[in-house]
């Protein structure tokens, strides 16, 4: 595509199958609350990766079609999931023994936004949001091997979601490895931000205009 064509932001469809892509064979990943659930739809049955939910459920497959529900059978953001050969239920404590024993290899969270040192802030705006609690996001991003967050490049009103600080209260400190919005795939470095992929049409000049924290253009890099 030529770099004058009209930029194509992903949609969420498009975005959650680019992650799911990028996992590598064999991982165990945790699917946060929100657009990260879409992820577990676009592995095929012929892949294996096991995707865990904090209350209590190791190997969700995609989500069921309508006349296909079980009710017994959620994930932790109350929505319904299916359950791939070989998966299976736990108690709750199990669940998290799993997270805060590191024997996840990844999770992908949702994010209000993320710092150029890898900060996060994903469950509230500020000190008095309604957010009853961050719920497992903490344990998540300090017991995984690795986060990565999925989420728009901008927020309702156009202002940045990647920053060179976060203003809202942290979820945790540079725990995020890499980014992926609408508009690209990032990776977060020692050096800041570093770009690995754009959405069709996007100019580079464009990307930083809509971000608050330098990029460094690593396209070539592989």
């Amino acid at each position: 595509m030529s770099a004058t064509a009209a930029a194509r932001p992903l949609t969420r469809t498009e975005m959650a199958a680019r992650v799911a892509r990028d996992i590598p064979e064999g991982w165990y990943v945790n699917l946060g609350i929100g657009i990260p659930t879409a992820v577990a739809d676009h592995v095929p049955l012929e892949r294996e990766v096991v995707f865990h939910s904090e209350n209590g459920v190791l190997g969700m497959g995609p989500a069921p079609a309508k006349d296909a529900i079980d009710p017994w059978l959620i994930n932790a953001g109350k929505q319904y999931v299916t359950l791939r050969a070989g998966g299976s239920f736990c108690h709750h404590f199990d669940s998290f023994a799993m997270i805060r024993g590191g024997h996840l290899d990844l999770c992908v969270l949702g994010a209000f936004q993320v710092a150029a040192n890898g900060d996060i802030a994903n469950w509230a705006t500020s000190e008095n949001d309604t957010a009853p609690a961050v719920g497992g996001a903490m344990d998540l991003a300090a017991g995984a091997k690795r986060l990565w967050v999925m989420m728009e490049h901008t927020a309702k009103d156009g202002s940045p979601k990647l920053v060179r600080q976060c203003s809202y209260p942290l979820t945790a400190v540079g725990a995020v490895k890499r980014v992926y919005t609408n508009l690209a795939v990032i990776d977060v470095t020692p050096q800041g931000f570093v770009v690995r992929d754009m959405a069709p049409g996007l100019g580079f000049a464009e990307l930083q205009a809509r971000t608050d924290a330098p990029l460094a253009d690593g396209r070539d890099l592989g």
